[in-house]
């Protein structure tokens, strides 16, 4: 049995989608395959995405299950399920472990800088013909990652390959023309629902002589000005509480920037290391926006803090 997870923290929209669909993929191949994960959705698999009905499967992998992760690639962050020898096959975008993997799994380690890692994912049911099979549900899973991770075909790792998915997805899976303003709107809705949760469930912890701070949030929304305006001390209150070195990225689709909240000094000056940023009361804007496998690239060429 090939066992489809992810990372251990939190599921995202990305990670979500690449294992259902995937999973959908390899079954229909007459290869035996599950998708699994002992982490919960985040908030970027949002109510309507929810109400399409995925769903992981209860299972308890066996000694001679093979395990295939999709939207990660740091061994330090699998599913606590993996057995690390037990690996065949990453499928990813995140940098930094390329070498790692390609020693080990030959082509069967695909990690490329692509806007999302369901891009890679279309890409296996094209090259096997199955597309006219795929599901709604998968479609539209699929779509709506490359959608977020792509943030609406802003961010700066979206390419040619992303977009073309999404145009071949998104009429298979019905989605409306308004999807994405939709679903953007759906995810600030739930982030402002519940923001402490929302804050724990996509966020990573880093070492301390990393060339990001430690302790590293994010979290896309409609309009960042928005949210910042009513949960700033929320925000800064709870962040605090998770260490002296702290970040969250608040990425704005409505006008295409990050806000990057960032109080603790020594943070700031990791981050100035990386980009010219202007601060102002533990704020500094970007645009284009930028996602945190963005920064962790720019991090990777930097002698360490």
């Amino acid at each position: 049995m090939k066992i489809i997870t992810s990372g251990a923290s939190y599921l995202d929209i990305d990670a979500y989608a690449c294992c259902i669909a995937y999973a959908e993929l390899l079954n229909l191949q007459g290869i035996p395959a599950r998708a699994v994960s002992s982490a919960k959705p985040n908030g970027s698999v949002s109510p309507t995405v929810l109400s399409w009905g995925a769903e992981f499967h209860r299972y308890s992998p066996q000694a001679n299950d093979e395990f295939v992760l999709v939207d990660v690639s740091d061994y330090q962050h699998f599913d606590p399920l993996v057995v690390l020898g037990q690996v065949v096959e990453v499928i990813d975008h995140h940098p930094g472990f390329e070498r790692y993997w390609a020693e080990r799994l030959g082509r069967a380690a695909d990690i490329r800088p692509i806007g999302a890692a369901a891009t890679l994912v279309f890409q296996r049911w094209r090259t096997a013909g199955l597309l006219p099979r795929i599901s709604v549900q998968s479609a539209a899973l699929l779509a709506t990652a490359i959608l977020d991770n792509t943030l609406d075909f802003s961010g700066q790792m979206t390419t040619e390959l992303d977009i073309e998915a999404y145009e071949i997805l998104a009429p298979r899976a019905n989605l409306p023309a308004n999807w994405p303003e939709q679903y953007f709107l759906e995810c600030q809705a739930a982030i402002e629902a519940d923001l402490q949760t929302a804050l724990a469930a996509d966020l990573k912890r880093f070492k301390p002589d990393s060339n990001l701070p430690q302790v590293f949030a994010q979290m896309t929304v409609w309009d960042a000005d928005v949210l910042i305006e009513k949960q700033h001390v929320e925000i800064s209150n709870w962040m605090a509480g998770q260490g002296d070195d702290w970040l969250l990225n608040v990425i704005s689709i409505r006008d295409g920037k990050s806000c990057l909240l960032a109080e603790p000094v020594l943070s700031q000056h990791k981050l100035d290391r990386l980009l010219p940023l202007q601060w102002q009361a533990g704020m500094a804007v970007v645009k284009p926006s930028m996602l945190r496998k963005e920064l962790l690239k720019l991090g990777l060429h930097l002698d360490p803090v």
